[in-house]
This record gives structure tokens, sequence and C-alpha cells, in this order.
């Protein structure tokens, strides 16, 4: 299963309980909380990271609630720029000699800065992507399992992309945990 920025794991525990997009792993979560007093965390799949939900009210209320917070998140901050293009503007620090050669460009500083951001994107895709896996797996591996056996040999051998050694050391690890970093590992 391909697992993309719109997804996300729920664990009660350390078993998982939902994965999919962030509605229905949330009503998934409201649900098993009135059946369990087990500690329960939902993780997005693209950081690795633990995700705060407002889970009160009806199934409606907190479909409504997401929907309004992803909508807000999408639209993203509004400022200075061209809104209807998505520009945001930033601040960028550089030495005079890099001010001089962006002003010299074509179409000026911010589409040569665009260009060579497209060209570096293209040129490290793939790079890039097992980065954001590793690192992923990494921040789901210190909130679950940092105090499970081999932890730190484990995260080794994530870092210098030994596959094998991985799989060897987590074997021992509850199997959704461990079933959840090979996948995260899997995107790269």
């Amino acid at each position: 299963m391909m697992h993309d920025q719109t997804y996300f794991t729920a664990f009660e525990g350390q078993r998982r309980i939902a994965s999919g997009p962030l509605a229905d792993v949330a009503l998934a979560v409201k649900h098993a909380e009135t059946r369990t007093t087990a500690p329960i965390a939902i993780y997005s799949d693209a950081t690795g990271q633990p995700v705060d939900l407002d889970l009160r009210g009806s199934d409606d209320e907190v479909a409504a609630r997401l929907q309004r917070t992803s909508s807000v998140e999408a639209a993203g901050p509004r400022g200075r720029g061209r809104p209807k293009l998505g520009v945001v503007a930033r601040e960028v620090t550089l030495l005079p000699r890099h001010w001089e050669w962006l002003s010299a460009q074509p179409g000026g500083a911010s589409v040569a800065l665009r260009k060579l951001v497209d060209e570096a994107r293209r040129a490290n895709g793939e790079k890039d992507r097992n980065r954001a896996a590793r690192d992923a797996a990494y921040h789901f591996m210190s909130a679950m399992a940092g105090n499970l056996a081999n932890f730190e040999d484990a995260a080794r051998a994530l870092f210098a992309d030994d596959r094998r050694r991985l799989a060897g050391l987590i074997a021992t690890w509850p199997e959704d945990i461990r079933d959840h970093v090979i996948r995260l590992m899997e995107r790269a």
C-alpha cells in the first residue's frame, strides 16, 4: 500500500487500530476511546510525527472540523506575494555576490530562485524521498519503540540504510510496530 501525506496510522498501546485518510483514522480512534483506557496515538505516515486531534462531539462534527482544518491548511497563510499563484514571501539571506548574480538573471531574483529550486527538486527527488521516509521511520520508532530492545542499533541500521540488519534487529518488536516501521521505509 502506498502512503502519502494524507495517510495516518493510529495505535492503541502497541497495537495498530487504523490506517488511512485522517478522517477515517480519527473516527476509528474516537470509537476506540470509548472502549479502552490504553493510550491511543495517531501518527502521520509522511513524517512519523504524532498528530493531536479534537475528537469531541458527534462523528459528523469531528469530520466537519477536520474538513475545515484541512481547507485552511491547504489555503496556506495569506500575505504579500501573488495570491492567485500561491506565492509566499519569505526572507532569504545571501551574500552580495549572490544578489548581484540573481539580479542579473532574466526575470529577476525571484524567477531565478524558483528555477534553481525546481531544478534541485528534480535532481534530488529520489534522495529527498528516501530521506523523508527514513526520517518518518525514525520519528515513529523513537516515539513507539525508543525503550524496546535493540532500538539504538536499529536506529543506526536505519540511518546506514542497512535494511536487512534493521529487519533483524526489530524482529522481536511488537508486530504492528515492526510492520509499521518497515512500511514507512518502503515509501523510499
